[in-house]
């Protein structure tokens, strides 16, 4: 008993509580200065390393345009339709219980366990000029591989879980009784979702929107499979920086790889944006 009490006593002093957050605090910025500032400086150096004119000039390839707006317009599809998806199917899973519930949020879950390469290949077994309805899909002047089409099939199927998976969790530590409340009183599907719902998941469901759509304009390896890799057609911004780096034009790679980065820059500040406001929202709600 003694032997604890000076353990304790051990354990109660400044320095004896100070180091261990010292050396885990120095460890997790290394860590992300090595993995995260470091690979993000050298690519900004590399893309202004022959000047800003060239730069500049790689930026306004018209390969570059094309591929900017193939991405913009796979963003634009993707993400309201996975968006809209994720609020039916959070609801589903969170306010019902019905037969196949538990395999529908594993099948949520399943673009986080398959390699997007994978992905892709079954999307080319399905719909490719061999597979089951690719040749269907042509004679009727509509391909899927090697076509737009493809792009979003597989970005959609790789963005699946992300809004979803935000508003499952939260939908269910929310509870229904507001919404049972509003429904008793008369209020229609539509007005309880738009005056009650909708304000308590708002937060979380910009949060998975955000995630979502930084995930469709970075993806590259189910895109790489199913694009043909056409340029100025199905080359996404990922697919452009890879063909510019395979062709040694190396600042051009890194000039456009800049414009990922920089996406990647404003996605994590928007999303601590979204923390921060529904963190403020959460502490309001409880004062």
């Amino acid at each position: 008993m003694h032997t604890q009490t000076l353990a304790l006593d051990r354990l109660d002093q400044p320095g004896a509580r100070q180091w261990p957050r010292y050396v885990l605090t120095g460890l997790a910025i290394f860590i992300i200065g090595l993995f995260l500032l470091l690979p993000l400086a050298a690519v900004l150096i590399e893309a202004f390393s022959e000047g800003w004119d060239l730069y500049v000039q790689a930026i306004n390839d018209r390969y570059t345009w094309e591929a900017i707006k193939l991405t913009l317009l796979v963003a634009a599809v993707v993400v309201p339709l996975n968006t809209v998806f994720g609020i039916a199917a959070a609801w589903m899973i969170a306010r019902f219980q019905f037969t196949g519930r538990g395999a529908l949020t594993t099948l949520i879950d399943l673009p986080f366990s398959i390699s997007p390469v994978i992905a892709g290949l079954i999307f080319v077994l399905v719909f490719g000029a061999h597979g089951w309805f690719g040749s269907w899909f042509a004679e009727q002047g509509f391909p899927i591989i090697f076509a737009v089409p493809g792009i979003i099939l597989a970005t959609l199927f790789v963005t699946v879980p992300f809004v979803a998976r935000e508003l499952i969790p939260l939908m269910q530590e929310q509870g229904s009784e507001e919404e049972e409340a509003a429904i008793a009183l008369g209020a229609g599907s539509w007005t309880m979702f738009r005056k009650i719902t909708l304000p308590k998941i708002k937060w979380g469901l910009l949060y998975g929107i955000i995630l979502c759509n930084a995930r469709a304009m970075g993806e590259f390896g189910a895109v790489s499979v199913v694009s043909g890799h056409i340029r100025g057609q199905t080359n996404t911004l990922p697919l452009h920086v890879e063909i510019l780096y395979n062709e040694y034009n190396f600042t051009a790679a890194f000039a456009v790889a800049s414009l990922l980065a920089g996406l990647a820059i404003l996605t994590l500040v928007l999303k601590s944006l979204v923390e921060w406001q529904q963190a403020r929202s959460l502490e309001r709600a409880t004062q």
